[in-house]
């Protein structure tokens, strides 16, 4: 990968923001990312190179910032969501069941042994996106933190699961190692917990700030690449060690200042890189060469969405359902995982995107609703 290369990737970038400007739409900023690489990459131009050593690392590196942040956005401290989380449990529960069920009748229908991964795409939430989407919208009340509580839930349990599911053969191993990730997170809590209780992380905030040290960032990043290197070398998708060390973050509170240098180093480089490169990975000419996989994505879609609003019969708002239906990560991390696995057949990992890239549209609509029935 040249600096040309690297220059090209960054400003194909800028197609997300763009994408996403108009505030009506509530597109997200990775849509146009992802197109982008599209157009340049495997399916399109072929001017990028997505098994490029170099630039394979650097998406790695924002695959675990992503999921990072998609930990830090799981709002664990907040006590009104704690004390939602019964409803939002019994909520993400039966969508899971109807998704078990939903997941063996579309791989009986497709074909393959991928039941279980398919359930775990249709039941999955992404808190990274629903969240965002909320507090933009400045939503709130009893049906808001029930939907937080059941977001935060599914995205948990189904990044937690679909490791399990997707290589069932090692299936044992990659638990060992969940576990062992598990717990090296919850050694991370406690030891930033005393250290913010003994008053030594305030201490660090003020010398780091007075001396534009930036150390708490560095310390952030030295969690998330510490369990993304544990995660690989006992053979588990870095997405949990990224996903873990957010969580461990958020239990004891993310200051906004190491938030936004968070924020800056991720969004401003190594995740729009990220999505780029798996959009240039993506070659959309299989779903041409295999029309079954266009509506195996599509059947997953409106699957995923379908699902979501079973938990109507338990009196949640349908547009709060569809909005729960919103998910990337899972997608996103099946795709990366199964393909480095070998464990997806050609034009299997594009109908994955494909389903994701549905319940995008039905959230973004579902959002639109909701804000033009919110008070100004």
């Amino acid at each position: 990968m040249t600096f040309a290369t690297l220059a090209l990737v960054v400003a194909l970038g800028v197609a997300g923001p763009l994408l996403a400007l108009p505030k009506r739409w509530h597109l997200p900023v990775l849509l146009g990312e992802l197109l982008a690489g599209i157009a340049f990459g495997t399916t399109g131009l072929r001017v990028l190179d997505p098994g490029d050593p170099i630039f394979l690392f650097l998406a790695d590196m924002g695959f675990a910032l992503v999921m990072f942040a998609a930990g830090t956005h799981v709002p664990v401290r907040d006590p009104a969501v704690r004390g939602a989380l019964g409803s939002g449990l019994v909520r993400a529960a039966l969508v899971g069941v109807v998704a078990a069920v939903a997941g063996v009748a579309v791989a009986q229908v497709f074909g393959g042994g991928h039941a279980a991964v398919y359930a775990v795409l249709m039941a999955s939430s992404s808190a990274a996106m629903a969240l965002p989407i909320i507090d933009s919208m400045r939503l709130s009340g009893p049906p808001v933190l029930a939907l937080t509580a059941q977001v935060a839930i599914a995205d948990t349990a189904c990044i937690v699961a679909l490791p399990l599911v997707i290589d069932p053969g090692n299936a044992v191993r990659a638990a060992i190692g969940a576990v062992v990730v598990a717990a090296c997170a919850c050694v991370m809590f406690l030891v930033l917990r005393y250290l913010q209780r003994t008053g030594a992380q305030r201490q660090v905030h003020e010398v780091s700030e007075e001396r534009k040290f930036t150390l708490e960032l560095r310390v952030s990043l030295v969690l998330v690449f510490t369990l993304c290197g544990v995660a690989s070398a006992l053979h588990v998708s870095i997405m949990l060690g990224g996903f873990a060390a957010g969580l461990a973050v958020a239990g004891v509170g993310e200051p906004r200042r190491v938030a936004r240098q968070v924020f800056a180093i991720s969004d401003g480089l190594l995740a729009p890189l990220f999505f780029v490169w798996l959009g240039a990975r993506l070659d959309l000419r299989e779903l041409g060469e295999h029309p079954r996989f266009i509506v195996l994505g599509l059947v997953l879609g409106v699957g995923a969405v379908a699902v979501h609003l079973v938990p109507r019969v338990l009196g949640q708002p349908l547009p709060y359902g569809a909005l729960a239906a919103a998910q990337i990560g899972v997608p996103v991390a099946a795709v990366t995982v199964g393909s480095q696995l070998g464990v997806l057949v050609p034009g299997e990992g594009s109908a994955i995107m494909l389903a994701a890239l549905c319940t995008i549209v039905a959230a973004t609509v579902a959002a639109s609703r909701l804000a033009a029935k919110a008070p100004a």
